[in-house]
């Protein structure tokens, strides 16, 4: 019961910013902007508050002080990447908590609920200087929110080497997909029947990865808006965190039914990432744009190693 109240919660806010007024090129005004973000820093809260107390749906972990700061330092290096690249922090988050102790596919249930919380922070900061498209955003929610779900049933199905390598090769993608892609700090998003079919199709690939590997899908958004929709590397990075939002909420009730998130651990690194989430998007405005690209390529070759070995180590 209390999960089903927790999504609609989540929908009515998504509902309401769907129907308010935007400009022409899909950015809020300032009066409706601040109405928005407080829907923003209420609901997901209010939305994960009273998910975290079905403790019945719960994986059960004991608490020990190496675990509390693993998980603590799990947070600030999840706040620090979200606002710098745009991200849910899954790339952080994964190795992170399979460290802590959880298999591939608890850790990417546990990653995919934390972050709500984690892009909260992301989101408003992105906002407050004008880099969030919310119409743009609204499109890829439809996509997300359907393409987690599906993934969230099919993370049920799939076999823990078979997660693991998924996860290396989505890695290899984005590494790629990095190197080809030329950031600009301009920004022309023009809104047609195509261009909004093809953004509702980006999120639903970005939502079932997400859903699959415990990435908020923003390695796939970001590029993809900079790419194909010709959004800034700014405006790609808060637009992402705010499609991220509903998707990860909607497969996380799915992933709790099936007792595969620790709520305690999604729950303190999404709160700590949350407050540290504005000082990374400050970092994000600070460097070059191809400076931002170096810095995520030489953060992703790290992860790239250690999944790489992990997944050596699965029979």
């Amino acid at each position: 019961m209390k999960t089903h109240i927790a999504i609609l919660v989540h929908k009515l806010c998504y509902i309401e910013i769907c129907t308010s007024g935007f400009g022409d090129a899909g950015f809020a005004s300032p009066a409706l902007l601040s109405h928005i973000l407080l829907r923003f820093y209420t609901i997901p809260v209010l939305t994960m508050a009273v998910m975290s107390t079905d403790t019945t749906q719960s994986i059960r972990r004991p608490f020990t002080v190496r675990s509390f700061i693993l998980l603590i330092l799990i947070g600030v290096a999840v706040g620090v990447f979200s606002g710098l690249f745009g991200v849910g922090g899954g790339t952080v988050m994964v190795p992170g908590l399979m460290l802590y102790g959880l298999s591939q596919r608890e850790a990417s249930a546990t990653s995919l609920a934390a972050m709500p919380l984690a892009s909260l922070g992301g989101v408003v900061s992105y906002a407050l200087d004008g880099h969030v498209n919310w119409i743009m955003g609204a499109l890829i929610v439809i996509g997300t929110v359907c393409g987690s779900l599906i993934g969230s049933q099919l993370l049920q199905k799939l076999s823990e080497k078979f997660l693991r390598w998924a996860f290396v090769v989505f890695l290899v993608v984005i590494i790629v997909q990095q190197f080809l892609t030329v950031p600009t700090r301009v920004s022309h998003v023009n809104f047609s029947v195509l261009s909004a079919v093809g953004m509702i199709a980006l999120g639903l690939v970005s939502g079932m990865l997400s859903a699959l590997l415990g990435v908020g899908g923003g390695a796939i958004l970001v590029p993809g808006m900079s790419a194909l929709f010709g959004a800034s590397d700014l405006v790609s990075r808060g637009t992402s965190l705010l499609a991220m939002m509903p998707g990860a909420v909607s497969a996380t009730i799915s992933n709790m039914k099936a007792r595969l998130v620790d709520v305690k651990a999604a729950g303190l690194i999404g709160v700590l990432a949350m407050l540290i989430t504005p000082a990374g998007a400050a970092l994000a405005s600070y460097f070059t744009p191809q400076v931002n690209v170096w810095v995520f390529n030489v953060f992703l070759a790290l992860v790239f190693v250690k999944s790489v070995m992990s997944a050596l180590k699965v029979k």
